[in-house]
Formats: C-alpha cells, sequence, structure tokens
C-alpha cells in the first residue's frame, strides 16, 4: 500500500513550501558518479562575472534562510554537500559578509567555498521561456479555449518513495484528475476556475508546456501566469506523437515546426493535442514586465541563469557550470559556457546531466528556446562546510581521469 499525504489548494500552505518540504522524510536521490576538479576546468570562469554570481548566491540564501528548518533541497547522494539546508550555513554567513566586495573577491568567494564536480556523464540541455499569446479575460468572439485554475480537488502529495503525485479520491482510490481529453470535452465547465480566454488549443499548449506566461489583453495590458500543478497524467511530447504518426521526421521537430504543424492541419490538430493526457492548471501572479516567472525553488527565473534540473541529482540552489560544445539540431557548431543556478524542475527534465535554460521572453528567447537541443557537459558547485576542505586537483584538471574522456556519456 501506498502512503500518502496532500495538500489542496485551499489549505492556507504555501504550496512551494510543500513542494520543497513534503511531508515524508526527504526526497529521492539518485546515484551518479562525479569527479572533483579545478576551477580552471570551467572553460570561461576568467571572464565571468563574478560579482554578479555573487549576487545570486545572496538571494539564495535569503531564499535558503526562509525554507522550513529540514527542508530537503536534493542532490544526488555522490555529491558530498548541499543536499541540507545546514551544508549552507557557512557559505551564506561568508556570502552577506562580502558587502561591496571587488570582482576579484567575489571570484575568491566561489573558489573558496564552492568544489565543483564533473557529472561524469554526457549532458544535454534544452531551452525554455515565458511565452506571450493573446488572451481576454471574458469568452467571446475568437476567445473561446479557457486558461483553467487549479481545482479544488486536485491534491498534490508525496508518495513512499517521496515522489511528488497529483490525483484526485475516487471511490477511496488515489486516482490521476480528468485528462486532456476529458477536460477539453468539458469536464470542468462550471465551476468558475476560468482565469482567461486565449485564441487556439495551440497556445494553450504552449503555455502548460513552458509552465507560465504573459497574457496580452485586447487593451494591451498584461496578465501574469504561474503554474499552479497537473492533473497527474504521463507528460507525452508532442513532437514524438508528430514522429510515432509519421506526420513529422525526428530531424524537423522543433517548437514552430510544430505549431507551424498544427496550423496547417487544424483537423488533426485536437487528436494530436489530446494524445498528450497531462494538463497543466494555472494562476495569476503579480510581477513586472521586467521580471521571470517564479520557479519551483521560489525565486524569480533569471534569463540565462536560471536552469531546471532534476532534483533527485542537482538540488536547488546549486550553482551549475554549463559547458556545451558541439552542433545543435540544424547542424550549426554552438559553444556555451556560463554559471547557472539550479531554480526550477520539469516534467520532463529527467535524468542526471539533464538541463533546461530558462531564456527569458520574447521572440528572441522563444525563437533560441526552441531551436536548443546541445550535448555537452555539466559541473556541480557543491557548497563546502568550511573554506578550502574540497577534493581540488591544483594542477586543474580531472582527477583519475584525463580531461578529453571525462565528458564522455558512461552507459
Amino acid at each position: 500500500m501506498i502512503r500518502r499525504c496532500f495538500s489542496s489548494a485551499g489549505l492556507m500552505v504555501a504550496p512551494l513550501m510543500l513542494a520543497l518540504a513534503g511531508c515524508m522524510p526527504g526526497v529521492p536521490t539518485g546515484k551518479v558518479g562525479v569527479t572533483p576538479v579545478g576551477f580552471s576546468y570551467l572553460s570561461g570562469w576568467d571572464h565571468e562575472d563574478h560579482t554578479a554570481l555573487l549576487g545570486m548566491v545572496k538571494l539564495e540564501c535569503q531564499r535558503i534562510a526562509h525554507l522550513p528548518e529540514g527542508a530537503p533541497l536534493g542532490g544526488a547522494s555522490t555529491l558530498p554537500y548541499g543536499r541540507q539546508m545546514k551544508d549552507w550555513q557557512n557559505v551564506c554567513a561568508a556570502a552577506s559578509a562580502m558587502q561591496g566586495s571587488s570582482a576579484t573577491q567575489a571570484r575568491q568567494f566561489f573558489e573558496s567555498w564552492f568544489q565543483p564536480y564533473l557529472i561524469n556523464q554526457q549532458a544535454f540541455y534544452t531551452g525554455y521561456y515565458d511565452p506571450e499569446v493573446s488572451a481576454s479575460l471574458t469568452q467571446g468572439g475568437e476567445y473561446q479555449i479557457p486558461v483553467y485554475g487549479r481545482p479544488k480537488d486536485l491534491l498534490r502529495g508525496r508518495n513512499e518513495k517521496g515522489e511528488l503525485e497529483y490525483g484526485h479520491w475516487v471511490n477511496s482510490v488515489f486516482r490521476p484528475y480528468d485528462d486532456r481529453a476529458t477536460i477539453d470535452g468539458g469536464s470542468l465547465q462550471g465551476k468558475g476556475l476560468e482565469i482567461a480566454w486565449l485564441k487556439s488549443p495551440v497556445d494553450l499548449l504552449f503555455l502548460q508546456t513552458q509552465g507560465s506566461g504573459r497574457l496580452r489583453l485586447p487593451d494591451g495590458q498584461q496578465v501574469f501566469l504561474g503554474y499552479d500543478g497537473r492533473n497527474g497524467q504521463p507528460y507525452v511530447p508532442i513532437g514524438r506523437v508528430l514522429v510515432q504518426r509519421r506526420l513529422m521526421k525526428t530531424e524537423d521537430v522543433d517548437a514552430q515546426s510544430i505549431r507551424d504543424w498544427l496550423a496547417r492541419n487544424p483537423d488533426q490538430a485536437m487528436s494530436v493535442l489530446e494524445a498528450n493526457p497531462s494538463y497543466v492548471f494555472f494562476r495569476r501572479t503579480q510581477r513586472t514586465a521586467d521580471e521571470g516567472p517564479t520557479g519551483a525553488f521560489g525565486l524569480p527565473l533569471t534569463p540565462q541563469r536560471s536552469l531546471a534540473v532534476d532534483k533527485r541529482f542537482v538540488g536547488y540552489g546549486m550553482p551549475v557550470w554549463v559547458d556545451i560544445s558541439g552542433k545543435d539540431a540544424q547542424g550549426r557548431f554552438v559553444t556555451w559556457s556560463r554559471m547557472t543556478f539550479a531554480q526550477d524542475t520539469g516534467s520532463d527534465i529527467r535524468g542526471a546531466g539533464r538541463g533546461d535554460l530558462f531564456l527569458g521572453w520574447g521572440d528572441r528567447a522563444a525563437k533560441i528556446a526552441g531551436d536548443m537541443k546541445n550535448y555537452g557537459r555539466m559541473m556541480v558547485l557543491v557548497p563546502l562546510p568550511a573554506p578550502g576542505v574540497g577534493d581540488v586537483p591544483q594542477d586543474g584538471t580531472v582527477a583519475g581521469a584525463s580531461a578529453a574522456g571525462a565528458g564522455q556519456t558512461s552507459r
């Protein structure tokens, strides 16, 4: 029998707190081979904006300080520190004490208080963004597709494995909520859950895929949406459906090609969309036009700095060095190396070395996110209990392995 504890939207408890702390003793942890490396192994580290990075650590420390005591942050069991709040206490105290620090001092802070660990398998990176779609707060005319808020009987909790679940009780049995086809058929009508109305189910799909969004109303005003749960049904990528049905080739699948195909084939669009039974619910949020949506860690996402990860392998708050070098899906050679921070997650972000980079908002962010499918390396910076206690190779090479082979896939 699976034991569960649940929260509902009606409980006066912050949803993000429950997602982080849950009611189970921790969250599932993964196990992956890691290798300590020196900071010289981080390609481009010398040219980073270390002062800005220090500022992000300070914000994360403020977030950690407000979490319930003992809240699990996640992370692989093979990483020696960083999975619990107490592992950050000394680092955060040191960061708080650095006021008006120079760029050199900020860099020294990282090199003293963090130990980089290379994930010993090839990393895979995609991108996501904050989409903007046309909408109306009332139904009428071309606005006929509802954006639903979270149903009152939708529950969230963790099973005995610590895995997050969504669903509801049906005849004393906990089951996933209505699937997409059932909701499209009107199962939520008349419950007062409509937040807004869209022109197209494709617009809704992209909002739900990204997990947040901006609604542009007819008078030019913006309404901001944030993620507020899902129905607990399995997520099936639409691109995979199109390939399996031989409607598109694998190499041709990206966000824009999917949107174009759905627009060209309105008679088949609903059948394809409903092949993905997963459904995301939203809530209205308060933020400014130049601010990103709030991620699962509880902080506003920063373009090109916030990374969605699999929490079993990379804990919330951890700095993550992204190193991309190779051809993208279009055959173009891409290099990109930068510090990011694990501040979000996603239903399709699974496995060690899996990262989804938040790219911001606007047409350019949407284009880059749609094209981003890149392999590379991932280095997780683990906070240390005291400065300099990590296993740092002095020559900058990978301990116990050659630098040339360390990033290869381990299967």
